[in-house]
C-alpha cells in the first residue's frame, strides 16, 4: 500500500474512533492497531497527535463539504426545501447509526476550544462556513420571495446551525430522533414557513 494510501487509512480510522470516543480519549495505539500500522509508525505519517488531530479535521471537513454541497447547491430544489432536505437525511443517518457520533466537529468543538487555540480555530472556521451556505439558501429564498425581507439571511442561519447543532447534541444524549424532529419542525413552521 502507498504511503498516502496508510496515511489516508490511519486518518479515517482515527476519524470513526475519535467520532465515538473524542480526541482526548482516543489513543494513537488504538488508531495504529486499528489501521493494522505497525506501533511507532505513527511519526512516520505525523509530527504529533495535534498534526493528525488537524488531518482528521481536515479530512471530515472536506468530505461533510461535498455532503452540504449535494445539498445546497442542488438548485432545481426550492432552496428552503434544500435546508430541509438535509435535515431530514441527517436526522436519518443519524437514526441508523442510533445517535452514537453525533457531529465530529460540533463534538471537537465542545471537547477542544478551550484547551487548543489551533483547533478552536479551525473549527471556528468549519462552522462559518456551514452558516454561509445556511445564508446563502435563505438570501436566494428571499431574492424569490419565499423569505421575509424583514429577516437577515445571516444572522438567522447563525440561529439555525446553532439550534441544529444544539438538537443534535440532544439527541446524542437522548439517543432519541425527539430532539431534532422537534427543532425542524418548530423551524418550519415559524422562521422557515414560506411567506
Amino acid at each position: 500500500m502507498k504511503k498516502s494510501d496508510k496515511k489516508s487509512e490511519i486518518i479515517a480510522v482515527g476519524t470513526d474512533l475519535i467520532s465515538v470516543n473524542g480526541f482526548n480519549a482516543t489513543g494513537i495505539e488504538a488508531v495504529l492497531r486499528q489501521a493494522g500500522v505497525p506501533k511507532g509508525s505513527f511519526y512516520h505519517y505525523f509530527r504529533n497527535k495535534e498534526e493528525f488531530g488537524m488531518a482528521v479535521i481536515d479530512n471530515f471537513a472536506a468530505q461533510y463539504d461535498e455532503k452540504l454541497d449535494s445539498f445546497f447547491n442542488d438548485h432545481t430544489v426550492p432552496p428552503l426545501e434544500r435546508i430541509r432536505n438535509y435535515f431530514e437525511h441527517s436526522l436519518a443517518h443519524m437514526s441508523e447509526k442510533q445517535f452514537t457520533k453525533g457531529c465530529l466537529i460540533g463534538n471537537l468543538g465542545q471537547e477542544l476550544a478551550d484547551q487548543n487555540e489551533r483547533f478552536r480555530e479551525r473549527l471556528a472556521t468549519i462552522f462559518s462556513s456551514w452558516k454561509k451556505r445556511f445564508g446563502s439558501c435563505l438570501q436566494e429564498a428571499q431574492e424569490r420571495g419565499e423569505f421575509p425581507v424583514t429577516l437577515e439571511p445571516d444572522v438567522v442561519a447563525d440561529f439555525i446551525l446553532a439550534g441544529w447543532e444544539g438538537a443534535i447534541l440532544r439527541s446524542k444524549v437522548n439517543k432519541s430522533p425527539e430532539p431534532i424532529r422537534n427543532f425542524v419542525d418548530t423551524l418550519f413552521v415559524t422562521i422557515l414557513r414560506t411567506v
